[in-house]
């Protein structure tokens, strides 16, 4: 008898947070079917989709039939579902425990501060988003001086040599910063990981699938 498996299904926004998972789906060769969600017209707030991800933010992806939330979870589980790509450290290697560090500080240290750079009245209230960015700014770039001196004494990437799971995670959250006062690529070792990391075919496949062009 055959089975028919579910078809991977990811729920993305054009350079957000879903960028993470859509590029790793095509790096790792996994067919996937997109399903673009209308921020203006607040399509992630629908009743539809907040049956599948109720804190309405992408990406959802659909797997087996399941949603599965959370940039990072997701970027992680498609990573360890396909070791061929040794995207992640096995268990029992030394390096997994760094990878998990690098990719828990990322989605905790660093891209929870976008959120203030963007929607600084969530926290600071109306009329006081530039005190807000403000605050925040010096923080992203502590982040950015740390995570270059370490490619510059490890790197290249961050576990060495090759690229793991994070390196991807790193590379989206520096594109977030192209239009800030000091973007990532202005720290030098950051700047060369990008080109390393936009060099992959991937990146190139992804980009032209969002319909993006800066920083390309």
């Amino acid at each position: 008898m055959i089975t028919f498996r579910p078809m991977t299904i990811l729920y993305y926004s054009p350079g957000a947070a879903s960028m993470l998972v859509h590029w790793l789906l095509i790096d790792l060769g996994i067919d996937h079917e997109l399903r673009e969600l209308d921020f203006d017209q607040r399509q992630q707030k629908s009743a539809e989709y907040l049956a599948l991800n109720p804190a309405g933010v992408v990406p959802t992806l659909v797997l087996d039939g399941r949603p599965m939330t959370e940039a990072a979870a997701i970027a992680l589980h498609l990573a360890e579902q396909h070791p061929q790509a040794r995207l992640v450290p096995a268990h029992g290697d030394p390096a997994r425990r760094d990878c998990l560090q690098w990719m828990f500080h990322l989605a905790q240290s660093v891209q929870s501060l976008f959120r203030i750079w963007w929607y600084p009245h969530e926290v600071a209230g109306a009329g006081n988003s530039d005190t807000a960015r403000e605050h925040v700014r010096p923080r992203i770039e502590a982040a950015w001086e740390r995570i270059d001196a370490h490619l510059a004494g490890n790197g290249p990437c961050l576990l060495g040599t090759e690229p793991c799971v994070a390196d991807f995670y790193l590379v989206m959250l520096m594109r977030w910063s192209r239009n800030m006062p000091r973007p990532a690529t202005e720290w030098p070792h950051l700047a060369a990981l990008a080109q390393r990391m936009k060099a992959r075919p991937s990146f190139a496949a992804m980009y032209a699938a969002e319909g993006l062009e800066e920083w390309a």
